[in-house]
């Protein structure tokens, strides 16, 4: 047996080898006025990737370790020390984090899956600017299973962390601490080559027992991983280049799709077997702009949307999964997430039910061109929807951090069938004003759609002021009644809209307690007035939600709690049903209610959470109520709960609403995992099955096979779940075999 003891003296470190224990020292950088740079090593000789950092590429390298607290207690040293370096070759950047921890048998270590939520466990993320623009970076992460995660960030805080790059980490564990060895292909990295290039970067660690945030750089409560103004450098990067080169991802699939059956077992749609094959590509056209390309395009991985009750009489918004879609899809991004968008990406290859509609071919154009990012989107469609889909987007760098921006969108039906437009602009505006945070916005809007006359707009125009005392945000909207993006999302039209809140976030350091949150006296606000009315008169509020934290916050061990209250206004002109059966008048709704939150910390072994929120409710009552529980067994089984029911007593009628969403995990190791996701709701009166197989050969390479079927849970039918029966009679099935190999030609 063998342990590691380094000794470091006025920058000279002597590497001995006596036990299993590993030392890594750093030469002394100083506190936060030290400089916010680390060297690159030269690699010059092949580098095993096993966590180990026994090579001597690692004993020579540069290295940092003055990192600072911004939670618990900003700016203090960290309670345990993290040493960084760096190397890098023709091919790669390596990256080397040694967490020292004072009490391994205390670690938290529970994932093991590929992107799974790192959150409940001992975490590093590597931030890694590679424009070195201070406006974009990748972010990977792991823990001390060595579980991959990684995101793409953009601009303010759109972080994208449905994107997936081909690297690789590596970990191991001894009596003094856990090591992360990270392997980043250049292929993988967007950059400008040159003979003096430099990466922007910083270092993050999370210690979940002491629910302790630790940064080399950046480390201010009002600034954090993602505040890229104050991130470090990578240096020493010279002549680095990376490769002009093409990935292509052929891929074969196998299905076999069931005999559909209506609620009462008859037969609607014959099964079948069949197979498909396809290609995706990326083509790196210059060291900053990659193009992707796809052909035949199939999505039958990918995770089932998670179900619903929606009791409002407002669509809802589901997020994007399909990987074609995902890598720098914040790019093309204009408008407010979830209320009003230029571009939802679920407008192309899905109709609206969510039901996937033929992608013939595809392809999109992104990066930079100097103070340029741009972003093109070309689809076909074929049967159910048959039309080409398009979105140009550029934005211009202003500032250090702002930018202004445009976007164009079109959806074209063949054989003069029609053409429908959307076109924006968009300026974003974030300042550092006194060490605090301000961000002013403005973005703009109109659409064409065959058949309506002019061009309606739409508009918003907000301020946002995110510190640790307080925080603070107004919005104004106007959506004209007309207002139709072909490939966008519009929750509302023919409204003015205002939102905004007054957070109030002291630190009282007792009882247990870290940050106090109140909305208190001046509540958050939601407010919706029809389009010839004012946001500023009652009268003219077609919709209004008002709440008031009267007591909430975040415990020292993790824990979250919200006390509240609510007053709201419902005005429907038209009634609508709210669930099967029971309809709501037109009328003008007022009622107030009380809401109790509770969580606990994901890094317990078992945690649950409450919520519970009552009171009147369109001239009746109503109590939800959601139940989550996680158990995380042993590194390997993760099973999750939550159940949703609503209870109401209305004049029109009584409802219960009840949904339930289970989940199973068994990780075989970091790559190979099997998930079952359990979906049941009362309102559709089905309950649903998704498990999917997924193993990783090599980085880059998948194999999945998926199950997906379904069942009617109607009590009045003959063939009902969970009668075995019913198994004969599934309302929709498919089992899928899917083989993706990554090539490198």
């Amino acid at each position: 047996m063998k342990t590691r003891l380094t000794i470091a003296l006025a920058g000279f470190s002597l590497v001995t080898r006596i036990g299993s224990a590993q030392q890594l020292r750093a030469t002394p950088r100083g506190g936060p006025g030290a400089p916010a740079t680390i060297r690159a090593a030269l690699l010059r000789t092949p580098l095993t990737l096993d966590g180990r950092l026994d090579e001597p590429v690692w004993v020579t390298a540069d290295s940092i370790d003055d990192f600072r607290q911004r939670e618990p207690r900003e700016g203090s040293p960290a309670t345990e020390r993290t040493v960084v370096k760096v190397a890098h070759d023709a091919a790669a950047l390596y990256i080397a984090v040694r967490c020292y921890d004072s009490d391994m048998r205390a670690l938290r270590a529970s994932q093991l899956r590929r992107d799974a939520d790192l959150s409940s466990d001992d975490n590093v993320r590597l931030l890694i600017d590679s424009f070195d623009d201070r406006r974009s970076a990748f972010v990977l992460g792991t823990n001390p299973n060595g579980a991959m995660w990684d995101a793409q960030f953009s601009g303010v805080d759109d972080l994208n962390d449905n994107w997936n790059g081909v690297w690789e980490v590596a970990v191991s564990r001894d009596g003094e601490g856990w090591t992360a060895e990270f392997r980043v292909p250049l292929l993988a990295l967007r950059f400008h080559a040159g003979t003096t290039t430099e990466f922007g970067f910083n270092v993050r660690r999370f210690i979940r027992r002491k629910n302790e945030e630790d940064l080399w750089r950046s480390y201010g409560r009002a600034q954090g991983l993602y505040h890229l103004n104050n991130e470090g450098s990578i240096t020493d990067l010279a002549q680095l280049h990376r490769p002009d080169d093409l990935e292509l991802y052929p891929y074969a699939l196998g299905r076999a799709v069931e005999t559909e059956h209506d609620s009462v077992g008859g037969e609607t749609t014959s099964g079948y077997v069949g197979g498909k094959a396809g290609v995706d590509a990326k083509l790196a056209i210059t060291p900053t702009l990659t193009a992707d390309l796809t052909v035949n395009t199939d999505f039958a991985q990918v995770e089932a949307d998670q179900q619903v009750i929606n009791l409002t009489r407002f669509p809802f918004f589901f997020p994007e999964k399909r990987e074609f879609f995902l890598e720098s899809s914040g790019l093309l991004d204009l408008g407010t997430p979830g209320r009003v968008q230029l571009f939802y990406s679920r407008r192309v290859g899905l109709d609206t039910s969510g039901a996937p509609v033929p992608i013939l071919a595809g392809g999109r154009v992104y990066g930079r061109l100097g103070p340029w990012r741009v972003g093109v989107l070309d689809a076909q469609t074929g049967t159910g929807d048959n039309a080409n889909d398009a979105v140009v987007r550029v934005q211009h760098d202003l500032l250090a951090r702002a930018y202004i921006g445009a976007i164009a969108t079109v959806h074209a039906r063949p054989r003069g069938r029609g053409v429908e437009r959307a076109g924006g602009l968009d300026l974003d505006l974030p300042l550092i004003i006194h060490g605090g945070n301000l961000e002013p916005k403005l973005w703009i809007a109109g659409s064409q759609t065959p058949g309506v006359a002019g061009t309606p707009v739409a508009w918003r125009l907000s301020t946002d002021n995110p510190n640790d005392l307080f925080d603070n945000f107004v919005s104004l909207y106007r959506i004209d009644s007309g207002f139709a993006p072909p490939l966008g999302f519009v929750r509302r039209t023919g409204i003015w809209e205002t939102t905004g809140h007054v957070d109030f976030m002291p630190r009282p350091g007792v009882l247990g307690i870290r940050q106090l949150d109140f909305t208190f006296p001046v509540p958050s606000w939601d407010i919706i007035a029809h389009e010839t009315g004012s946001p500023l008169l009652s009268a003219d509020w077609e919709t209004a939600w008002f709440e008031w934290r009267v007591f909430g916050g975040d415990r020292q061990n993790g824990d979250h709690f919200e006390v509240n209250l609510q007053h709201l206004l419902d005005a429907p002109s038209d009634t609508f049903d709210i669930f099967r059966g029971v309809g709501i008048p037109p009328g003008r709704y007022w009622w107030s209610r009380y809401e109790l939150q509770y969580f606990m910390n994901p890094g317990r072994r078992l945690s649950f959470g409450a919520f519970v929120n009552w009171g009147p409710f369109y001239g009746g009552h109503s109590t939800d109520l959601e139940l989550t529980a996680v158990w995380r067994g042993g590194g390997h089984i993760i099973v999750s709960t939550a159940l949703t029911r609503t209870r109401a007593q209305l004049p029109a009628g009584a409802f219960t609403a009840v949904l339930s969403a289970n989940r199973f995990e068994y990780d075989f190791n970091t790559r190979t995992s099997l998930l079952a996701f359990v979906q049941y709701d009362n309102e559709n009166e089905r309950v649903d099955f998704n498990v999917r197989f997924h193993w990783i050969p090599v980085i880059g390479d998948d194999v999945f096979l998926v199950w997906n079927t379904g069942y009617t849970t109607d009590p009045l039918a003959p063939f009902r779940f969970p009668d075995t029966r019913a198994l004969s009679r599934p309302r929709n099935g498919a089992f899928v075999v899917k083989l993706v190999h990554r090539l490198t030609p």
